[in-house]
């Protein structure tokens, strides 16, 4: 029987999250990297995304364990262009930060870390360097933004919300699950829809 990680991945719902954004990261993660996933809200209610896939959190961001997150991953949502993160969200991420635990957003909640200011003169992207400076006035991190599909840097994953498979390779890279050879592979295979030939 293979080993668990000793820490856990920890993914935020909200209501009307992009069900699909996280998606390919979380499956992989726990196949292949073996890690345990973790439901986090703002309660234990139910959670409704964006596709109407209800999910039942596994424990609240008032909860959570620093020491227990590996990585914690913030899909996008139409909520965060429009209203800043629940105080017990953002009080969580600070925290995270401080500690050096990896945090990853993805399309609109690059916006959230942004106004939390966590970007911290890390290079990063999101859905373009005139979506960040719309949604975010005052940003000022427009020499650090990186026009690619997801970028990772000092503990920061952050990609466009065309970057599922980008992001979740970065994942990948950061927890160190499957070979480099195996993360290309399979980043491949996702993003071009072929299967590789067989010898």
């Amino acid at each position: 029987m293979t080993n668990m990680p000793d820490k856990a991945v920890y993914w935020l719902a909200i209501e009307g999250f992009a069900d699909w954004e996280p998606a390919h990261a979380l499956a992989e993660l726990r196949r292949q990297g073996h890690y345990r996933v973790e439901t986090v809200s703002v309660t234990l209610a139910p959670v409704e995304s964006m596709g109407g896939v209800r999910v039942l959190p596994s424990t609240t961001a008032a909860a959570v364990d620093p020491d227990d997150v590996a990585v914690f991953v913030l899909p996008g949502g139409d909520r965060w262009e429009s209203a800043p993160a629940d105080p017990e969200v953002e009080q969580l991420l600070r925290r995270l930060d401080r500690q050096q635990v990896p945090l990853a957003a993805i399309c609109a909640a690059t916006v959230a870390i942004t106004r939390m200011g966590l970007l911290r003169g890390r290079r990063h992207t999101s859905n373009g360097l005139d979506y960040l400076r719309a949604h975010v006035p005052g940003y000022a991190e427009a020499a650090n933004y990186v026009n690619a599909p997801a970028v990772r840097d000092r503990g920061l994953i952050t990609a466009s919300g065309l970057g599922d498979v980008e992001l979740a390779r970065e994942l990948f890279e950061e927890l160190e699950v499957l070979s480099t050879e195996d993360r290309v592979a399979w980043a491949t295979i996702f993003r071009s829809a072929q299967l590789p030939a067989s010898d």
